[in-house]
């Protein structure tokens, strides 16, 4: 994961206001909301008013008539406070909901677009948490803090020119707090904000480690590790309470300091008010009225310490969230600007049209790659690959462990971006094709095979065009000779579970094979497509794989001879570079390296 980013200099206003465009089409609702909020908490104000007519009036001059209206009068404003609040509450019921789902959607689109290299460089979980845990505290902040900001912002304005209108003296006594409540919020929302930070990127390690102990339970077991496993979870949950603590900390402080000082406060306006009664200098229904004002105002000032808490905690999950959103999708041109600007840009070339016999086929040409994160400096992976596959034929990429050869099989359907040089099919420049035609036409069938959490034919005619129906499937499926799929209890409408993990390796890796074929692409990939299989159903599989070869142009990663003998021609990858090109007899007698990998014996140093 990305070293996380600091938090103490970032403006909070101005990272919240990135919501605006998922907040827009629901803002008529929103203002509405936050309109009868406001007139909700000011009815509340009336109250102590109606308490001053009260006590000066009817209490003072002993009419009960007065008495009773003046209890009708404080029955009916708190049901039209209890109206208010209930719906402003309806009215941002729906309209939130929506919000959060097109942010949870938009994510997730973003997270399909963007290219393998961030997804080398992110952890899982903590990609699930900003989908989840972050959007639920937008989600919260929205409907609450949000809207009672404002709402209390505006109650202390008016009940303070209340208070001051009644009294001024006791009004100033009242805003003594004011300076140092407004020095702690300062100070508190700048150590708050670092701490929500670590926490909120805790959750994401969190996370991170349960899906990776679920997702390898099998193994856990298999080697006994699950005190391990539990030791790093304890470990990683014990920093996270740690941190948990040091934010409620943070908030009882604020809390502490927000609570007390106006209490404070109130105390000694209620000991003064008494005396100035008694002095005859104020009247009782006054200072009734102050008092209550003063106490309505409590819980909007008290709650100004959890409502910054939860600003600053919606402010990282915004920060979080727009991490991804911000990050450029595939085809965006921005990773190959940044070559540009280091001299490593690819060389676009002409561009065919149609492609003559001389440019059909996959051609690699200048081929150099370098990950994205690779330390400044360093050597390419790739250096120079120049390869050329012609229509029609299959060629098998055989190198030693770590040579590149599946990174090299990566970049025809662009899951990684060449450095420079450039990569054609049929003469154009894959650069030059729009990522849903490129892989419309090439398919690839990975090592490790992976299925999803659906049924056997789902996963298979994930790689034919829209519309494709059984027939296509029960043809790859004979090709990969996954016929076994039609033995499983639903048949092939059989959900495989999480990972195909209900499963073996070589029925996974047929299903995956079948995936490949299934849409009879022009171009195919096969990243050792055979390694899982025992060796009768490898036999049988090379069998029907030679009937698809004949019809496609095929890149074949191969580390056995029975799977390099699929192939015309076989290239040796070396050193980063095309160390020889033939067929499987030519190079076992005249390459020395390349008869090596095929036996498997040791070389003899000289």
């Amino acid at each position: 994961m990305p070293t996380t980013r600091a938090t103490a200099d970032r403006s909070v206003v101005r990272t919240l206001l990135r919501l605006w465009p998922y907040v827009r089409p629901v803002r008529a609702r929103l203002f509405t909301a936050a309109a009868v909020a406001v007139v909700a908490s000011c009815t509340g104000l009336v109250i102590p008013l109606v308490l001053k007519w009260l006590v000066d009036g009817p209490v003072a001059d002993r009419d009960p008539a007065g008495v009773w209206l003046g209890a009708l009068y404080l029955l009916l404003l708190g049901i039209a406070e209890a109206v208010l609040f209930g719906i402003r509450r309806w009215l941002v019921a729906r309209p939130l909901s929506h919000v959060e789902a097109e942010m949870r959607a938009d994510l997730y689109r973003r997270l399909q677009r963007l290219p393998v290299a961030f997804h080398d460089r992110w952890a899982s979980g903590q990609l699930l948490s900003r989908g989840t845990t972050d959007l639920m505290l937008l989600r919260v902040f929205l409907a609450f803090p949000l809207t009672f900001l404002l709402v209390n912002g505006v109650t202390i304005l008016v009940g303070v020119a209340i208070m001051l209108a009644q009294d001024r003296t006791l009004g100033l006594v009242i805003l003594g707090p004011a300076v140092p409540v407004m020095w702690t919020c300062v100070v508190f929302e700048r150590r708050y904000a670092r701490v929500a930070r670590r926490a909120q990127d805790q959750v994401g390690d969190l996370t991170t480690v349960v899906e990776e102990s679920v997702l390898g339970i099998r193994v856990v077991k298999g080697f006994g590790r699950h005190r391990s496993q539990a030791r790093a979870f304890r470990d990683l949950a014990g920093r996270l309470r740690g941190t948990e603590l040091r934010k409620a900390r943070l908030l009882a402080t604020i809390w502490g300091v927000i609570v007390a000082l106006p209490e404070v406060a109130i105390g000694a306006a209620l000991v003064l008010g008494a005396v100035r009664v008694a002095d005859g200098d104020l009247s009782a229904g006054t200072l009734v009225a102050f008092l209550s004002t003063a106490l309505a105002l409590r819980w909007p000032v008290d709650s100004i310490g959890f409502l910054l808490a939860m600003t600053q905690e919606a402010a990282t999950a915004t920060e979080r969230y727009f991490e991804v959103m911000d990050e450029a999708p595939e085809g965006s041109g921005e990773a190959r600007e940044a070559l540009v600007g280091s001299g490593e840009a690819a060389v676009p070339g002409p561009v065919a049209v149609g492609g003559g016999r001389a440019g059909s086929g996959i051609r690699f040409e200048g081929v150099r790659f370098r990950y994205p994160d690779a330390p400044p400096g360093s050597p390419p992976l790739l250096d120079g690959i120049d390869l050329h596959i012609r229509a029609g034929e299959s060629m098998a990429l055989v190198g030693a462990t770590g040579s590149g050869k599946t990174t090299l099989t990566a970049l025809v359907p662009r899951l990684y971006e060449v450095t420079s040089g450039r990569i054609t099919l049929n003469g154009v420049d894959i650069t030059a094709m729009s990522r849903e035609e490129l892989r419309s036409r090439v398919a690839v069938a990975f090592e490790e095979p992976t299925l999803f959490s659906a049924s056997v034919g789902e996963n298979v005619l994930m790689g034919a065009p829209d519309g494709a129906g059984k027939p296509a499937l029960d043809r790859a499926l004979a090709i990969a000779r996954a016929d076994f799929a039609h033995t499983l209890p639903q048949g092939t409408d059989t959900r495989v579970g999480e990972q195909g993990l209900s499963l073996s390796g070589g029925q996974r890796q047929r299903l995956a094979l079948a995936r490949a074929v299934v849409g009879r692409p022009e171009f195919l990939v096969l990243d050792d497509p055979l390694s899982a299989l025992d060796v009768h159903t490898e036999a049988a599989v090379e069998a029907a794989l030679r009937q698809v070869l004949a019809d496609t142009t095929a890149l074949i990663v191969a580390h056995r001879p029975s799977t390099v003998l699929l192939a015309d021609r076989v290239a040796l990858l070396s050193g980063g570079r095309i160390a020889a090109v033939g067929t499987h007899r030519q190079l076992l007698r005249d390459h020395a390296e390349y008869a090596h990998l095929m036996s498997g014996e040791r070389q003899e140093t000289r």
